[in-house]
């Protein structure tokens, strides 16, 4: 598509996205009980956020996603931000905030109703230079320890399919190749983007090719609110089809993650 037509096509989807009606009441209520739509930002996946170095304040999709959702509802959005995904599900399930920004997994949706994903994410595994392995089906043996973010989605992830490697948890995601070299450890997992960040800044490290697992991306809130869920569900299908999330990842400088296909919550 012609540069100019991708510009008028992304103007319209933008300009939709300005003139789009109040939320009805029973989501207002649902998604933002306290007047306010209070939403946790997770700074541990720089996909999704991290904080501005000039002004301190939390950017990136989830928080462009985040106000949107509030200027729907007519409501003031209050940003609560945390450093890991952990942290960001305790969160939620504290009643501190009305919804979040997680990785969509089967242990969090007994508690969590999920929208279909707005984004894809690559789990990625890192070695160091001299290690042997090479491919990630390498991993899962005996003797391999491997470093993740605790409570994050790849901890989930990999606790349930890992039979033979051992698990050791970081405090957070970001921490996670600090974590590796600091105990002498096998193998890092986490995300690609974080990864090959990390492997510039301390070198003597690679990342395995391809991936070991694909992370979607999905808003989430509390179970029992069925306006706002319904509510929150369309509002993401409506925020990839118009063109809004693919806006934000390109606004934000993210590279190598996908906007999520159509589909509805899991």
């Amino acid at each position: 598509m012609p540069r100019s037509v991708h510009a008028f096509v992304l103007c319209l989807a933008l300009g939709a996205c300005a003139t789009a009606p109040v939320a009805p009441p029973a989501a207002v209520a649902d998604l933002a009980p306290t007047g306010r739509l209070r939403a946790v930002i997770n700074y541990g996946n720089p996909i999704l956020a991290r904080k501005d170095a000039a002004t301190g304040q939390p950017t990136g999709v989830s928080v462009d996603l985040a106000r949107e959702l509030a200027r729907r509802l007519g409501v003031e959005a209050e940003l609560v931000t945390v450093t890991s995904a952990g942290k960001s599900v305790e969160t939620l399930a504290a009643g501190r905030v009305d919804v979040g920004f997680f990785a969509i997994d089967p242990a969090r949706a007994k508690t969590t109703a999920y929208t279909g994903p707005y984004v894809q994410i690559e789990g990625a595994y890192l070695v160091r230079e001299s290690s042997p392995l090479r491919a990630n089906d390498e991993v899962d043996r005996e003797g391999i320890r491997v470093a993740v973010g605790t409570k994050s989605a790849y901890d989930l992830y990999l606790s349930r399919h890992l039979k033979h490697a051992r698990i050791e948890r970081a405090p957070t995601s970001p921490a996670v190749v600090d974590y590796f070299l600091a105990h002498g450890l096998e193998v890092a997992a986490g995300v690609r983007q974080q990864l090959e960040m990390d492997a510039k800044r301390v070198g003597g490290v690679r990342v395995l090719p391809g991936r070991f697992m694909v992370i979607n991306q999905a808003m989430g809130m509390a179970r029992g609110r069925e306006a706002g869920a319904r509510y929150l569900a369309a509002f993401v299908e409506e925020m990839k089809s118009s063109g809004f999330v693919a806006d934000a990842m390109a606004r934000h400088g993210i590279q190598g993650a996908l906007v999520a296909p159509p589909g509805g919550a899991p």
